[in-house]
């Protein structure tokens, strides 16, 4: 017989997805969006909040309604081939390609490079990477004990040592917000600036695979039944959701006051560590280095669990310790990269997939989680699809190869609404649904 949740479970399931999700990305990209809005902080905030928290939650919510038992489950509504390939990219981009090597990258650059000699970087970052996900790799070996690792133990250390930096960026600012200007884009279009700035935290994908964990851990609870299943998501994404709205709100607010006394930085990382400094020396630099390794380290846990269950799921050749093994060793590889280099691989695909995962979250919702014609489906992903390609290719460093592609795609996009914005996706996305609606209504006449 299914259990309904319980408060202190609720709890301790919002602590672990806030664990999950709250990583590498989420520490430094507010930081940066502070320090280049400036006086409009205020403004990049709430499109930071949309992208990076609202649109994280409605995913949970989305996968719970659907009652889908994965993301492949949930992406075969548009069709199967479509399923696999997008479930793939999902988790390529979540796992070894992007997500996991920032994770090990980020708390290198930020907790241990201060203390390393510049000589010394590039085998101080090899013998790091190993070691986290050594580290990483371990307490991913047991699935079930995810919720005590994450959800009991690591969550609140970490929120702990954090909190009390972010409580002296308030009690002592180091300069008035209203005095710093918005630089580049943010000057112009802060709000649809601080929502792209989102897309890097990666939330709105991982959120698609830490759903899946979310159900499992409540089925180890003994809550089985779907609509108390998807209560719970509600629940325990909404503590998850408040806890993040407010760290990132404090965090964006500590780098815009920080440009009182320091330049704005290459990357959100050296201003965290900056800002650190400023209030606690050479202590701060070791509280700092607690912080983003305890970050990144819950994260790391939660992404190699669902990255190796989903390919077990997928290609059931191997087992799940031989995918965690090949996942943890081309994470560490990548992540010697370094993180600057790392982010600017990432934007590329995330401008193609993020609309993607966007628009399949929200037709999910708009049916209520009930099975409808594909049609829907199809035509919406389709025209999003492309539209989303050519932001991707706009996206791409400059390769001689790829100019005439990035001239076609820049004059393709001159010509639709909110491009500018790198949002052309959204009105195409709305007409796919109404050709598909179009469509319905005929065949069912």
């Amino acid at each position: 017989m299914s259990k309904k949740l319980q408060s202190k479970d609720a709890l301790y399931l919002g602590s672990m997805l806030f664990g999950m999700l709250f990583g590498a990305g989420n520490l430094i990209f507010p930081v940066h969006l502070g320090q280049e809005s400036g006086a409009l902080v205020g403004l990049a905030v709430v499109g930071l909040l949309i992208s990076a928290i609202g649109l994280p939650f409605l995913t949970i919510l989305a996968m719970g309604m659907s009652k889908s038992k994965s993301v492949t489950e949930l992406a075969n509504r548009v069709s199967k081939k479509f399923g696999a390939v997008f479930t793939v990219l999902l988790y390529l981009v979540i796992g070894p390609l992007f997500a996991v090597p920032r994770l090990a990258s980020t708390s290198y650059t930020i907790g241990l490079a201060p203390f390393i000699e510049s000589s010394h970087q590039g085998h101080g970052l090899l013998i790091y990477s190993v070691i986290f996900f050594l580290v990483a790799g371990f307490l991913s070996l047991n699935p079930g004990k995810i919720l005590d690792y994450i959800g009991k133990i690591l969550n609140p250390a970490f929120l702990l040592v954090l909190g009390l930096l972010l409580t002296l960026t308030v009690l002592n600012p180091m300069g008035q917000v209203g005095q710093m200007m918005a630089q580049g884009r943010y000057a112009q279009q802060a709000m649809a600036t601080g929502f792209l700035e989102g897309y890097q935290t990666l939330d709105v994908l991982a959120a698609l695979a830490f759903g899946i964990v979310m159900i499992q851990a409540m089925n180890r609870l003994g809550i089985e039944e779907p609509g108390e299943l998807a209560r719970g998501m509600v629940k325990s994404g909404a503590i998850s959701i408040v806890l993040m709205g407010l760290i990132y709100g404090l965090l964006a607010y500590a780098g815009a006051t920080s440009l009182g006394q320091f330049s704005i930085s290459a990357n959100g990382g050296i201003a965290l560590a900056q800002i650190a400094n400023h209030y606690l020396g050479s202590a701060g630099s070791i509280l700092l280095a607690l912080i983003v390794i305890l970050a990144c380290l819950k994260t790391g846990v939660g992404l190699l669990t669902a990255f190796s269950e989903a390919m077990v799921e997928l290609f059931p050749r191997l087992g799940y310790k031989q995918y965690l093994l090949a996942v943890s060793l081309l994470a560490t590889l990548i992540a010697n990269a370094g993180l600057t280099q790392i982010i600017a691989w990432a934007v590329p695909m995330l401008m193609f997939l993020y609309p993607l995962a966007i628009v399949l979250v929200m037709v999910t919702l708009l049916c209520r989680g009930r099975a409808i014609d594909r049609l829907y489906y199809q035509w919406a992903m389709a025209l999003t699809g492309i539209v989303a390609l050519i932001d991707g290719i706009q996206a791409m460093p400059e390769l001689a190869w790829l100019l005439p592609l990035k001239v076609l795609a820049s004059t393709f996009a001159t010509y639709l609404p909110l491009s500018g914005q790198s949002l052309g996706w959204i009105v195409p996305s709305l007409l796919g649904l109404a050709i598909a609606h179009w469509q319905v209504r005929r065949k069912a006449s």
